[in-house]
């Protein structure tokens, strides 16, 4: 089973890819960075099960989001709809929608531009998802639109 000190080594092997030195797990085995000055990458190592939990905050919903917004981060949760395998939180006090993926330590240790990789992909999915999120609400000051359920992506 993987331990802190294995996280320890797999991370300073991605500051090694990637060249971002941020990438230090404090305490707790977080790490956060800001990416692109648009989304903040949060790694958690869980040591019970030896996976590490990436989340990231896509998007914060206003208090009258239309149902459609929920129907489909929902169905992405549950059904795993156009999430690549990871799945939706509603963050309830902020109302912000977080993206999350569980890493299994050992495998992505033994691909660590794989994983850099995915971490990509997972960003370009938070970016389709903020702008299917940000088109299905009503413009600000205007009523809710009168528009049919928003799409699954192509």
């Amino acid at each position: 089973m993987a331990t802190h000190e294995d996280y320890a080594k797999f991370l300073k092997q991605i500051r090694e890819e990637t060249g971002i030195d941020s990438l230090v797990p404090d305490e707790g085995g977080l790490v956060s960075v800001r990416v692109d000055d648009a989304y903040n990458v949060n790694l958690q190592f869980v040591e019970a099960t030896g996976r590490v939990l990436c989340f990231v905050e896509v998007a914060e919903l206003p208090t009258d989001a239309p149902r459609e917004v929920y129907r489909d981060l929902l169905a992405g949760g549950l059904f795993g709809k156009e999430t690549a395998g990871g799945y939706f939180a509603l963050e309830p006090e902020s109302e912000t929608v977080v993206y999350n993926y569980f890493f299994d330590l050992d495998r992505a240790a033994e691909d660590v531009e794989e994983f850099v990789a995915t971490l990509e992909k997972i960003l370009q999915l938070c970016d389709l998802w903020a702008e299917r999120v940000k088109g299905a609400l009503p413009a600000a000051g205007a009523s809710a639109p009168a528009s049919p359920p928003l799409g699954m992506l192509a």
